[in-house]
């Protein structure tokens, strides 16, 4: 049993007033009376509880009314660690013999009414990808312990070539649910997010890492999407109908900015790369027009002129009706 299960344990006893000791910690959990006693010191120095001993009783209990656990009552904590909960299934970490255990020994401290709250939430993320988790293992141990990577990279498109280099991790990053490794690349000399589902093998070495400071600040935050870096363009699109009531409530960047128009709202946001925010704009249909830049605007309208070739009609070259 873990130090915050005996813990807990013990703050129950105290609250059903049956005055525990020591002794109740010993001989519940076979432990030494030396662990019992740094137990209760715990409880009272740590987590701040008005601990008193009635010595005609002979146990503990509190001085004042209402005192709780952090992590123990409060239904707000229970939702927050239910979400930690659902976030390592839905992010493919449930696999993780760290994150069972963990799961299994929040389960067994938390009350009836709690688990109730638990089951009463739903979460449900798409394009979720599966990751090997004896490579994300291997990539936490270097991101933590700051040491050098080997790793087999497989490229994107249908060849999916396989190249082995040794990176430098900078930082874990998840992003609309898949898993990211930004990293000092040795070989190409230069930051690059690697996608961790295409990590094929992982091995850590005992070299350390220079670490690139102001990496928030300088590469990831001035851009909008996963195409990181510094910003070389400001986007504006123009949306209407249900697009703009969506998209009023939404953040899409820090340094968005977003205006009334006639019919619905303007944004603006820094972007470096085209190709995410291309098929953002492209998922809101005739509700999204680019306004600017103009080659961002002559990407989405070839996207829009290649999708309607696939439904031409073969006889008539028309859309079909």
């Amino acid at each position: 049993m873990s130090l915050l299960e005996r813990v807990y344990s013990f703050h129950q006893d105290i609250l059903r007033g049956a005055y525990p000791n020591t002794t109740t910690l010993v001989e519940q959990f076979e432990i030494s009376r030396a662990t019992a006693k740094r137990d209760i010191n715990y409880l009272r120095d740590r987590l701040l509880a008005p601990l008193a001993f009635d010595q005609a009783r002979n146990g503990f209990y509190y001085t004042e009314e209402g005192f709780a656990l952090p992590f123990g009552q409060s239904p707000k904590i229970t939702l927050m660690l239910g979400i930690l909960n659902k976030f390592a299934e839905e992010a493919g970490l449930s696999e993780l013999e760290e994150v069972q255990q963990l799961q299994s020994k929040l389960s067994s401290m938390l009350s009836t009414d709690h688990a109730t709250l638990l089951q009463s939430l739903y979460c449900e993320w798409i394009e979720v990808e599966s990751i090997d988790t004896k490579v994300f293992s291997a990539i936490i141990e270097a991101v933590v312990n700051r040491k050098a990577i080997h790793v087999s990279y497989a490229g994107a498109g249908a060849s999916g070539a396989v190249s082995k280099r040794c990176v430098e991790p900078q930082r874990l990053c998840n992003y609309q649910g898949r898993w990211y490794l930004l990293a000092f690349c040795r070989m190409r000399q230069e930051l690059r997010m690697f996608h961790v589902a295409r990590i094929t093998t992982a091995a850590l070495t005992s070299e350390a890492i220079s670490v690139i400071e102001d990496l928030d600040k300088n590469y990831l935050l001035p851009s909008f999407g996963i195409f990181k870096g510094e910003a070389t363009e400001n986007a504006v699109i123009h949306f209407t109908g249900t697009a703009a009531d969506l998209i009023r409530h939404q953040h899409w960047h820090d340094s968005q900015q977003i205006e009334n128009i006639e019919g619905g709202i303007s944004l603006q946001l820094p972007i470096s790369d085209y190709r995410e925010i291309t098929m953002k704009i492209l998922q809101y249909g005739p509700m999204a027009r680019v306004i600017s830049p103009t080659m961002l605007k002559e990407k989405v309208a070839g996207e829009i002129a290649a999708m309607s070739k696939l439904y031409l009609d073969p006889d008539t070259q028309s859309l079909p009706i």
